[in-house]
């Protein structure tokens, strides 16, 4: 009997990805949600039974996908997509119900050795794999872009979570072209707009791109810095500095690797520097006014749960870097 499956995301390109590596030979129909609501619509109304569940999403995510499948009759066996690759995520998804997890970007062979694995695989129908309508419409550069952030996003997070056995909250990336006036307005998180902060900067060159990564530290975050980091001593303007650049060579340097590897490049990089300390955001803005001009703008807002320490990373590319960043992220849609 044909498999029915769900594939739930909220990138659209992530859907066409995971969708052309599902083996053409399985006997199955596909469809596509766009979030947790939209999945748990489609499970209620047409038998569905497998379901592949991406974690960061809005409406509802898959966290809370899969505790609301939990009260569904005939709930779908779920493998859980993950960009956020931390180990406290993977025990989430496991103890809400989740029969596997794979990590994004999925390659043909991982899938196949999943399906099998847990029993799902089956060849036999004339036509082989049917897909339902379409992944997703047009693509456009910030939808490629906030994609492969999302993955990068999730490798940096995996590593500070396991440095310092927590766990991360991840949202979604948003990316926009900014103008540097409208910079301090993208800083969503938003105590960075009434509190004092510092921040770290660091510059990134590679094939073709320029870019300078941002990490800006709310100061109320300090004393919860340092005592994840086992810190005693009292938190002088030295010390700050010595645990603003341990958390961002850990937040910044997995984040720019997972993002070359996506894109081929290997970044070469400067020194980082401290660009301010307990300074206004409008201000932190102002140091860089002159060197920043039209960007294209990534923002996520790292969150620690339990912890009072929230920090944005902004990535801030060149204008001369859109058409290159475009060219080389085309694969993400390019048909079979």
């Amino acid at each position: 009997m044909s498999k029915k499956i769900l594939i739930c995301d909220d990138s659209g390109i992530a859907r066409k990805q995971l969708s052309r590596v599902l083996p053409k030979e399985w006997d199955a129909e596909v469809a596509f949600a766009a979030n947790g609501q939209e999945a748990l619509d489609h499970i209620k109304q047409n038998p569905t039974d497998i379901l592949f569940l991406d974690l960061n999403m809005p409406v509802l995510d898959g966290y809370q996908t899969l505790e609301a499948l939990q009260g569904v009759a005939n709930a779908p066996k779920v493998l859980v997509v993950l960009g956020d690759v931390q180990a406290q995520a993977v025990q989430k998804v496991t103890a809400l119900g989740a029969i596997d997890f794979l990590k994004k970007p999925v390659s043909q062979d991982v899938l196949q050795k999943a399906i099998e694995q847990h029993g799902l695989f089956g060849s036999g129908a004339a036509s082989g794999l049917v897909v339902s309508g379409s992944a997703a419409d047009d693509f456009s550069l910030n939808q490629c872009l906030q994609e492969v952030s999302n993955v990068a996003m999730g490798r940096a997070a995996s590593v500070l979570a396991d440095m310092l056995n927590v766990f991360v909250k991840l949202p979604v990336p948003k990316v926009n072209i900014l103008e540097v006036s409208e910079l301090q307005m993208a800083l969503s998180y938003s105590s960075m707009n009434t509190e004092r902060c510092s921040a770290v900067t660091q510059g990134f060159v590679g094939a073709g791109i320029a870019m300078e990564a941002l990490l800006i530290f709310s100061d109320s975050s300090f004393p919860d810095m340092a005592k994840l980091l086992n810190v005693s001593e009292d938190i002088d303007r030295a010390l700050e500095v010595e645990l603003q650049m341990d958390i961002s060579s850990v937040l910044i340097g997995p984040f720019i690797k997972a993002l070359g590897d996506q894109l081929n490049i290997d970044f070469s990089y400067s020194h980082p520097v401290v660009l301010g300390q307990h300074i206004k955001v409008a201000d932190l803005i102002n140091v860089k006014r002159a060197q920043w001009k039209r960007t294209l703008a990534v923002e996520i807002v790292y969150e620690v749960d339990n912890y009072k320490i929230s920090c944005d990373l902004m990535l801030l590319f060149t204008e001369d870097s859109l058409p290159v960043l475009e060219n080389l992220l085309s694969y993400l849609v390019e048909d079979e």
